[in-house]
């Protein structure tokens, strides 16, 4: 079972993707402020997560 599909047409445009990936990594940065490191570090390994996939390793569809 796949958690992310990368080619959903959702994520072709770029700035989604990045904001994607963004809001996790800001939510992480408002949990440690508050002094909640777990969640904290949740967050920040599923910012990790959506990096990897839709930043790093994101390949266009073959359509565009």
């Amino acid at each position: 079972m796949k958690l992310l599909d990368p080619n959903h047409p959702f994520f072709r445009p770029a700035w989604r993707r990045y904001l994607v990936v963004a809001a996790p990594f800001i939510w992480a940065g408002v949990e440690w402020n508050l002094g909640n490191t777990i969640w904290g570090y949740l967050f920040a390994a599923i910012g990790g997560y959506l990096a990897w996939h839709l930043l790093l390793h994101w390949r266009p569809d073959s359509e565009d």
